[in-house]
């Protein structure tokens, strides 16, 4: 297995004026040529780098296409050449499981035993009938005679559920056991058993519980586990994405021994009693970082761009780690680098 850096350069994409959570169509979309060099329209990035190219997977957008996960790739990670989606159509079954489906949202990449692994997110805004889905491939490169996205159907589904289908992060524990952790709102943060080499569920338990605010309107989700130094943290957003200045997201993290958890932050909260040690916060006119990822001790997120109108913007920011917790600051010239 190798779990390769995801990486985000600082681009502009198209604002998000409206509430989206899971992060749906804005209201305007760039197409894809009219990208500047050094720009990417993205939002919900999965970044990894394979040899000497850097790929770029992304949200849908439904007014780009039919929706499916976008595709860019890159050989220095500034300028970014438009590749196409994933796929020209949806999967037919994620329109009748997930009625008025449009965008697919926030792909996750991993690599493991020369496959590609693609989960992503099929839902509709304020609603829990959601699946996570998966895909793979033996390459990233669109040019290989081999490059074909299979879709491996369902993983795990919560219509009728107390959870929410979205978001997916893959992490292994000390074991090279593959678990996804997923949710947004509704019960909060869960998480699953999968199996390799189908990369599917390994079983139909319940998804186990690592975080809740225990508030109505439940604003976490994006979860993100990383192994470090014999613990797990899990990394979340919280608060409300995709409200362009109006956005309250904020990263935090919590600890465990166990992959399952309990997490606790630094001051022995529980995350499943709204606790939580604040990793990175808005500043000034960088605004709701969230929707992170962590690989290589660096942490890739999305924030809005006071400066310009709240253009959701990506960030890129090394982790330090001290006591036994990751550390994150903004550079002080104002830039997300």
């Amino acid at each position: 297995m190798i779990r390769l850096a995801r990486l985000a350069g600082a681009a502009a994409v198209f604002t998000l004026a409206a509430a989206l959570a899971g992060c749906a169509s804005p209201p305007e979309a760039v197409a894809p040529a009219e990208t500047p060099s050094g720009d990417v329209f993205v939002h919900d990035p999965a970044y990894v780098r394979d040899g000497d190219e850097a790929f770029v997977y992304s949200t849908g957008n439904g007014q780009i296409g039919d929706g499916s996960v976008q595709i860019r790739r890159s050989d220095d990670g500034i300028a970014w050449e438009y590749v196409g989606e994933v796929w020209s159509e949806k999967p037919a079954w994620l329109t009748e499981a997930v009625p008025g489906v449009d965008n697919l949202w926030a792909p996750e990449l991993y690599e493991h035993d020369g496959t590609w692994y693609l989960y992503y997110s099929a839902s509709t805004f304020g609603s829990s009938t959601s699946v996570i889905a998966l895909a793979t491939n033996t390459t990233l490169d669109p040019d290989d005679p081999e490059y074909e996205w299979v879709d491996r159907g369902e993983v795990i589904a919560s219509a009728g559920t107390d959870f929410n289908a979205i978001d997916p992060g893959i992490v292994e524990d000390e074991d090279g056991v593959p678990w996804m952790s997923f949710g947004s709102f509704s019960s909060g943060i869960r998480m699953v058993q999968l199996s390799w080499p189908s990369g599917l569920r390994a079983d139909e338990e319940e998804p186990l519980r690592l975080a809740d605010r225990g508030l109505i309107e439940n604003a976490i989700e994006a979860p993100y586990i990383v192994a470090h130094d014999g613990a797990f943290y899990l990394f979340a957003s919280r608060g409300f994405c995709c409200r362009g200045v109006d956005s309250t997201y904020e990263i935090i993290v919590g600890r465990s021994t166990s992959v399952g958890g309990p997490y606790l932050d630094a001051e022995g909260g529980a995350l499943l009693d709204d606790g939580g040690t604040v990793v990175l916060t808005t500043d000034g006119e960088r605004i709701g970082p969230g929707g992170q990822s962590v690989s290589a001790d660096t942490l890739a997120f999305h924030y809005y761009d006071g400066r310009a109108d709240g253009v959701a913007t990506l960030g890129l920011l090394p982790i330090t780690w001290a006591d036994g917790w990751p550390r994150v600051e903004w550079p002080a010239d104002g830039s997300s680098e």
